[in-house]
C-alpha cells in the first residue's frame, strides 16, 4: 500500500521568528512521505534568503507582494497539486507541531475515503494545557459559531476523534482531490 504525500504549506510575511520555530517543529515530523512548501508573501525582511540558505530541503516560492492568507495559499495549493500531492496541509506559521500530528491525521483520513478535510486540536503557545480550539459547531437558531473546548483545560474528551461543522484554517489537512473536484485549481 502506498504512502500518500502530504505537502504542508505554511505563509510567511516578514515573520522569521514564528516560521523559524515552525520549520524547526517540523523537521521533527516522523510522518514518512511530506514535504514542506513555505510561500514567502513579499517579504521585506530577508525572509526568503534566510530561509533558502538555512532550509534547503524545502520548497520556497516567493510572491512579489503580499497577497495575503487566501492569495498565498492558493498559490501553495496549485503547485502543491502539479508536485503530485495527495493531502495538503495549511499550517499557519506561527504553529509548533508534535512529531506524530501529521501520521495521526493520515490515521483518520485513510479509514474513511468521504472525509475531505480534517482538523487537529490546537492548544494555545504558552499554555500548552489550554484548548484554543477542537474543531468548530454552529447554532443556526441562535446565530452561535464557536469552538469546542476554547479556553478549557485539555483533557481527554478533546482527544477524541469526532465530526465537527468547521476546522480552524491554522491546521487544515485537505485531501487534494478536492480541489481538482471542485476545480479550484484552474
Amino acid at each position: 500500500m502506498s504512502i500518500p504525500k502530504v505537502t504542508i504549506i505554511t505563509l510567511n510575511w516578514n515573520g522569521k521568528k514564528d516560521t523559524i520555530e515552525c520549520l524547526e517543529s517540523l523537521k521533527q515530523v516522523t510522518y514518512p512521505n511530506y514535504e514542506i512548501l513555505l510561500v514567502d508573501n513579499g517579504s521585506t525582511d530577508g525572509s526568503a534568503e534566510l530561509f533558502r540558505e538555512h532550509y534547503p530541503g524545502i520548497k520556497i516560492v516567493e510572491n512579489e507582494k503580499n497577497l495575503g492568507f487566501t492569495g498565498g495559499c492558493n498559490i501553495g495549493i496549485k503547485k502543491a497539486i502539479s508536485d503530485g500531492a495527495d493531502y495538503i496541509l495549511l499550517l499557519n506559521n506561527d504553529v509548533a507541531v508534535e512529531p506524530d500530528f501529521l501520521d495521526e491525521l493520515i490515521s483518520v483520513a485513510k479509514k474513511n475515503e468521504n472525509i475531505g478535510i480534517l482538523g487537529t486540536k490546537i492548544n494555545y503557545y504558552d499554555a500548552t494545557d489550554q484548548i484554543w480550539a477542537a474543531g468548530g459547531f454552529i447554532n443556526y437558531w441562535i446565530c452561535l459559531v464557536a469552538y469546542h473546548g476554547m479556553d478549557k483545560r485539555d483533557t481527554e474528551k478533546y482527544s477524541r476523534e469526532k465530526d465537527v461543522d468547521f476546522v480552524s484554517g491554522c491546521a487544515m489537512l485537505i485531501k487534494a482531490g478536492l480541489f481538482q473536484k471542485n476545480r479550484l485549481t484552474g
